[in-house]
């Protein structure tokens, strides 16, 4: 007789039997970002057919860690000096992240019929559950606030890494020059213990995706001090690819996409007008600050810190400025998406109290890694 300890357990080992196999393949043909699109798209695939997949959170948390101590080893003092330059460049990067979230909320109003409260955060480029959780006190579906990330995210990862490999853009960014050695002893476990602090610090204090900023934090003074400990093992950073990967593919339960086909579709749509958009909008960055397009394109595209800086770090673009650029923009709308929204609302005619056309569900999966 199977013990409900172990029965609960199977979808987990069957999640990461899914996840681990998907990247192997997607490495072995090649794939951009291999160990993270594989897991995603293979769980996700799965899940939404009815496949009982589940996604530990302490794995999701690992995987977090991971994502933010190995991009905070790329923020040494030169780079750090050469980012204090660049804070105009960051400003119209976040007022172009609000424009955008702004116009993706419009659209999801406007053709897809949502609430003005659901729509503006569901529309806003922020991490998916500071997100549903904001719009949950201002009465808005947080499920439907969880599909539009999930699936923005999801477009997002196919649409940009794929797209940069078609193009061959490759970079040649100042700090990912100097390569560090893992010191298996006692440099990385004085990293895990250090970052791990980090972590655990935030949550304390109840911020926002602490198991991605607090290392990444914690990570960037140690590299901005001279402090030089210990890389991160490449196959450890391949793990927390696939826990991030699983993390988001579980999402996708059965009924995702037939919940509100009509939402998904302006959210599919709308994604890939702002993903052409930014773009854009990065090249006249770049010619008026002569950052590389591509760096600048992974910056201001509507996807999240850790897709995004992965890519810029597999292609050797500016991964400092990349995650700059999406921390930014996370934690201004962590911080004041709320007040911007209660600001906004009456001036589009948004009340409070407005009830949404679609039945309330539960958000099955809090996790979040934009």
């Amino acid at each position: 007789m199977t013990s409900p300890a172990r029965a609960s357990f199977r979808p987990v080992l069957l999640a990461l039997l899914i996840g681990f196999s998907a990247g192997a393949v997607c490495s072995w043909l090649k794939a951009p970002l291999p160990w993270l699109i594989g897991p995603l798209f293979a769980c996700a695939f799965a899940a939404s057919r009815g496949l009982p997949l589940a996604s530990l959170p302490a794995a999701r948390s690992a995987g977090q860690w991971v994502i933010g101590t190995a991009l905070g080893l790329f923020f040494t003092a030169d780079v750090m000096g050469r980012l204090g330059q660049s804070a105009g460049l960051v400003l119209a990067g976040l007022v172009w992240s609000v424009a955008i979230g702004l116009s993706l909320a419009w659209a999801l109003r406007r053709y897809a019929g949502l609430d003005g409260a659901t729509a503006f955060f569901a529309g806003a480029i922020g991490g998916a559950s500071e997100m549903a959780l904001q719009g949950e006190r201002h009465g808005a579906r947080v499920d439907m606030i969880a599909a539009a990330h999930s699936l923005r995210i999801m477009m997002v990862v196919s649409v940009v890494p794929f797209a940069f490999q078609w193009l061959d853009v490759h970079g040649t960014d100042i700090s990912q020059r100097a390569v560090m050695a893992v010191n298996w002893w006692p440099g990385f476990p004085l990293l895990v213990v250090f970052t791990v602090i980090g972590a655990l610090a935030l949550r304390l204090l109840h911020a926002p995706n602490h198991w991605m900023i607090g290392p990444l934090v914690v990570s960037v003074g140690l590299s901005a001090g001279g402090v030089v400990l210990s890389a991160v093992p490449g196959w450890v950073v391949s793990a927390g690819q696939v826990f991030i990967g699983i993390g988001l593919g579980t999402r996708f339960a059965p009924g995702f996409f037939g919940r509100a086909p009509r939402m998904l579709a302006v959210v599919a749509v709308s994604t890939v007008a702002a993903i052409v958009a930014s773009a854009s909008f990065a090249a006249g960055l770049s010619w008026w600050s002569g950052v590389p397009w591509a760096t600048l394109a992974l910056a201001t595209s509507p996807g999240g810190i850790a897709e995004m800086a992965l890519t810029a770090k597999l292609l050797g673009l500016g991964v400092p400025v990349v995650t700059m650029f999406h921390l930014t923009r996370v934690l201004m709308l962590v911080l004041v998406g709320g007040t911007f929204y209660r600001w906004l609302a009456p001036k589009f005619g948004w009340p409070h109290d407005e009830v949404s056309p679609f039945p309330q569900a539960r958000n099955p999966d809090d996790d979040d890694n934009e």
